[in-house]
């Protein structure tokens, strides 16, 4: 019950595959109050009014590139916790481009430009937020969920690697002015290859497992132990844990060459 008496937003639970999904299981398993968040279009095609009714949470919709919304979810979740959030988690990413197939040298920008507000800049509108309504609870926790495309190249996740380098320089910059006026921590983790619905819908993504799980001593990180790592962040147990891309991969970043692979 690591979580006990902590409140907290999960933004991007789709269905349970999601690892948005498995964080807001493992949130209410360790006693934590949880809002569950998604944007309109992606509660008409998931499931996330199961898991509500599962977790014993509401459901606030709210797209994440939307001021208005970001305001209005989080004056609500404050409204039903009664007092401050304690964590939140953005799982959110989505690429237009990579989508419709578009190569990554004949990309269209104005999607581009989509994608980086969904994927990257939503993360900074979201903790804007929190800071502008004084949202966030003193040593509260931020998490985003990025990938090792933001440092090295995965020729098929196309913009989605500029995206999640984005991603993570605004949990660094943001986490400084955070840290600094109200003890709150940011962190992103980055991810294995993971069997979400969105993660399936890339080119060539069942090959990438495979790759990176022969590549991993410890293989691909499931989701479920993401979730793990997600509870310990928003845990007092990491209180001085910020500004850190924490990479979750079973030993992928470290490797060079693996036996495994030539074998």
């Amino acid at each position: 019950m690591i979580l006990k008496g902590k409140k907290g937003i999960v933004f991007g639970a789709l269905d349970n595959q999601s690892i948005a999904w498995k964080v807001a299981e493992r949130c209410v398993e360790e006693g934590a109050q949880i809002v569950l968040t998604n944007a309109p279009v992606a509660m008409r095609m998931g499931e996330i009014n199961k898991l509500a009714e599962q977790c014993k949470a509401p459901v606030i919709p709210a797209d994440a590139t939307s001021l208005e919304d970001l305001e209005n979810l989080v004056q609500k979740s404050v409204e039903h916790f009664g007092g401050k959030v304690d964590f939140v988690l953005h799982s959110i990413g989505m690429s237009v481009n990579v989508r419709k197939g578009k190569p990554y040298t004949d990309l269209n920008y104005d999607w581009m430009q989509k994608t980086f507000d969904v994927s990257a800049i939503s993360f900074h509108k979201t903790m804007q937020t929190l800071w502008k309504l004084d949202a966030i609870s003193d040593w509260g926790s931020i998490v985003g969920l990025t990938y090792i495309a933001a440092q090295r190249v995965f020729p098929d996740y196309s913009e989605m690697a500029e995206s999640k380098a984005l991603l993570e320089s605004f949990a660094r910059s943001f986490g400084y002015h955070l840290g600094t006026a109200k003890n709150v921590r940011v962190n992103t983790i980055s991810q294995s290859p993971t069997m979400t619905t969105a993660g399936q819908g890339i080119k060539g993504f069942q090959e990438f497992f495979d790759y990176a799980d022969k590549m991993s001593p410890l293989g691909n990180a499931p989701a479920e132990a993401c979730a793990d790592y997600c509870i310990a962040l928003f845990s007092d147990l990491t209180r001085y844990v910020t500004m850190q891309n924490l990479f979750h991969d079973g030993g992928f970043s470290t490797m060079g060459m693996n036996p495994a692979l030539v074998q």
